[in-house]
């Protein structure tokens, strides 16, 4: 009797603790897994509810976390405040998507997204993209004087951080709003490249930027209550200088729980993907990328005679060890420090089958941009680089990705991709341009939009308490 006993106690415990762990892991997982074959997202810490739909009367939760009205109301209605109204909105985008995800019924989204391979779920991407446009809203602070705050550099290598800047704020985007309590986010439109120009006093002292955005989030928050509220998990910077992490690092919170929208997207120097979301580095000239990648020169198969190319600066840990391996060393692999001078970086491209993308100083290079739009295929080499949108889509359809250690048997490496595959790399590269492109004014599916939806994705990852 006592054996049995204790045999049964065993197994009541064993039990017990099963299920203790079930509702443990249930609790800490997000609303829905996005992408179904890459990461889950789970909602920041601090003062977040992680269980939301639990917090609504009259609300059935199944499984998946899909809220239900029941039929069975048990307990009076009360008429909902305006944050309520806005996390319920949110919670019906996120069983929207849930439902899209699951539905093999490819009319919906095949006339927007006709090549539904290059992305994880294109019925979970265009139903989410579809919920971002009805429903998603911006409040931008007004805090703050130019040129530091609502402006942003327009060309060269961070173009895209002023271009975001002026389009939410002076473009007639929809997604703007006025009213502060109609919002889903809070956007602190601050350059860091920026104040970088501005403030940056040499000797590699970032105290004076850090100050400066350490008094504008003091400022946010004592002056409206959406920042406590949240511990700013609702709120975004975005930046593309290579100081946007360190800059981020002002306010703990700013970098522990904010969305930080960066370019450096760096997972070995803090970046979660989890909450952060990785910015294309996007070089324009002027306005516009240069002439030579436009559509109409991008060339056909037949005329890229080289192999591979690469030219730039020795800087960073990746970069000696591709130069000490194949500069000048292959004809078919043109691999230059610098190009002299009577050499054109962009024909290169034009000429090239595949585009070597190594890491500098920092993890991200418009080199990855500009390979897109050569269709080039980008070679990544790199670590620890969070690729943009990669939440979305599937980079291995449109890159090839090479380990640092392999980067000796490059050539054998490249060479061993079937001429089909390769077609097919460069067919997907053509297609995923238009998520790259920064229009003027924004279009569809576009860069500005996709980053917009970036945001939007780690927004209905988590519900205000």
């Amino acid at each position: 009797m006592d054996r049995f006993q204790s045999r049964y106690n065993f197994i009541s415990i064993f039990l017990g603790s099963m299920a203790i762990l079930c509702v443990i892991s249930w609790c800490s997982t997000s609303f829905f897994d996005y992408s179904l074959l890459r990461f889950r997202f789970s909602p920041p810490v601090g003062d977040l509810k992680k269980s939301f739909y639990a917090d609504y009367e009259n609300t059935n939760v199944d499984s998946l976390g899909l809220s239900d009205q029941s039929s069975n109301i048990s307990k009076k209605q009360r008429k909902l405040t305006k944050e309520e109204e806005l996390e319920r909105g949110l919670a019906k985008a996120r069983a929207s998507i849930l439902r899209a995800a699951s539905d093999r019924n490819t009319t919906e989204y095949e006339s927007h997204l006709p090549n539904a391979e290059v992305y994880h779920n294109p019925a979970a991407f265009y139903r989410s993209y579809v919920e971002m446009e009805k429903r998603f809203r911006v409040y931008v602070y007004e805090e703050g004087v130019l040129p530091l705050v609502h402006d942003g550099p327009c060309k060269d290598v961070y173009a895209v951080e002023g271009r975001f800047i002026h389009e939410i704020e002076r473009g007639k985007t929809r997604f703007r709003t006025r009213d502060p309590l109609k919002a889903h986010v809070y956007f602190m439109p601050f350059s860091v490249t920026f104040l970088v120009k501005y403030l940056y006093q040499g000797h590699g002292d970032a105290k004076p930027l850090k100050r400066f955005v350490s008094d504008y989030v003091t400022t946010i928050s004592s002056k409206y209550p959406f920042w406590n509220r949240s511990s700013g998990a609702d709120h975004f910077m975005l930046a593309c200088h290579d100081w946007g992490p360190l800059v981020s690092k002002s306010n703990p919170h700013l970098f522990n729980t904010s969305i930080r929208v960066l370019c450096n997207a760096n997972s070995s120097e803090g970046f979660n993907p989890k909450k952060d979301a990785s910015l294309p580095e996007i070089k324009l000239y002027g306005s516009e990328i240069n002439p030579k990648l436009t559509l109409s020169k991008t060339g056909d198969y037949s005329q890229r005679p080289y192999l591979a190319f690469f030219a730039g600066g020795l800087h960073g840990p990746i970069r000696p060890i591709l130069l000490e391996h194949w500069k000048h060393r292959d004809p078919d692999m043109p691999v230059h420090e610098y190009l002299p001078k009577n050499l054109n970086f962009y024909d290169f491209m034009l000429q090239s089958k595949f585009c070597l993308c190594p890491s500098g100083y920092e993890v991200a290079s418009p080199r990855v941009i500009e390979s897109i739009y050569a269709e080039c295929v980008p070679v990544i080499l790199s670590k620890n680089f969070v690729l943009p949108l990669s939440d979305v889509l599937r980079w291995e359809t449109f890159s090839v990705q090479v380990d640092v250690s392999e980067i000796p048997r490059l050539k054998e490496i490249l060479m061993s991709v079937s001429e089909e595959k390769y077609r097919w790399l460069r067919r997907n590269l053509q297609y995923v341009r238009r998520h790259f492109v920064l229009n003027q004014p924004p279009e569809r599916f576009d860069a500005f939009h996709t980053t917009l939806h970036s945001i939007w994705l780690r927004r209905i990852n988590f519900a205000l308490a």
